[in-house]
């Protein structure tokens, strides 16, 4: 079969590439794909980034499908889908009538109820590029760290207590722990003091596929509660997954309100609700959103003629 073309639009923002990788990879499960990537990091207003999108896309073979995520991309996204007659997939919910875009995947959070439209595939949480399970022996933890957002506060205190009290009851495991961006300064050298057993791994020195090959390591990863994109990696990894205490600025705010509902579900286990003897609970499933969408996206956009 002939690779399916994909060219992907970015800010430069590593979670909005998350999204679009994750959704290109998992096409590339299903059939051949190649991808490029139009970067469109740094660029400031909307002209100067839609002269950038055609100066890259004239380098590059003509695409079949073209994905992009976040606000900066939206007109680019738009102007060279009609400019090549090529259909293009937005990652989120649109700043532009969503009418506009071919297909918008869409996580249910954002659609605040409402009945999604045609073109509009609502998602479990963000899409992320962590594969799916292949069959390897699990072992050992991983702990992803966040830091103060508009959702949510930050407690070192009894962020700490709470991981050396899990690394202490898993102390015949090997663990892991990385930070992330919002994670406060000196926050990782003040574990590995605390918590000796602790293996630290900035996210400076951390490349692109380092996040989805620990997940696929790891037997439980545990994530504090005001990441809901790392929260989703890790269900999508297929591990048993728990969240660390923050504080919750906004209780009933979008990111509170889907950590909620998948501790209701089952999918996660609240650290306050977990206790050494007996774990982790395991997930009612594994979230493979990417795999889904990707089927539905080449059935809606490259039908297979009858």
């Amino acid at each position: 079969m002939t690779p399916l073309e994909i060219h992907v639009l970015s800010d430069g923002k590593p979670g909005h590439e998350n999204q679009s990788y994750g959704l290109a990879e998992a096409i590339g499960r299903i059939r051949p794909v190649t991808t490029a990537k139009i970067s469109l990091a740094g660029v400031r207003g909307p002209i100067a980034r839609l002269k950038k999108t055609f100066k890259e896309s004239g380098h590059l073979p003509k695409p079949q499908l073209l994905i992009g995520a976040g606000h900066a991309v939206h007109t680019s996204l738009l102007a060279l889908s009609k400019k090549l007659n090529v259909p293009c997939v937005l990652m989120m919910k649109p700043t532009f009538p969503a009418a506009l875009f071919d297909l918008c995947l869409i996580p249910e959070h954002d659609l605040e109820g409402r009945a999604p439209q045609d073109h509009v595939i609502p998602t479990t949480g963000a899409l992320n590029r962590v594969p799916p399970p292949d069959g390897r022996q699990r072992q050992g933890g991983l702990i992803l760290l966040g830091g103060p957002s508009s959702s949510h506060g930050w407690d070192a205190a009894s962020v700490e207590a709470a991981i050396c009290q899990i690394v202490a009851a898993g102390k015949d495991r090997p663990w892991r722990i990385t930070n992330s961006r919002r994670s406060p300064a000196g926050s990782l050298d003040a574990l590995a003091k605390a918590c000796p057993a602790l293996a630290t791994y900035p996210h400076g020195d951390t490349g692109r596929d380092w996040l989805p090959q620990m997940l696929a390591e790891a037997a439980e990863v545990w994530v504090t509660e005001d990441s809901i994109s790392m929260i989703y990696e890790a269900l999508s990894s297929g591990a048993r997954v728990g969240l660390l205490p923050v504080p919750a600025i906004k209780k009933a705010g979008r990111v509170a309100r889907g950590v909620q509902r998948l501790a209701e579900q089952g999918f996660v286990t609240r650290f306050s609700y977990w206790s050494p003897a007996t774990g982790l609970a395991a997930p009612p499933r594994i979230l493979r959103e990417a795999d889904r969408c990707a089927a539905i996206v080449l059935q809606r956009l490259f039908p297979t003629p009858a």
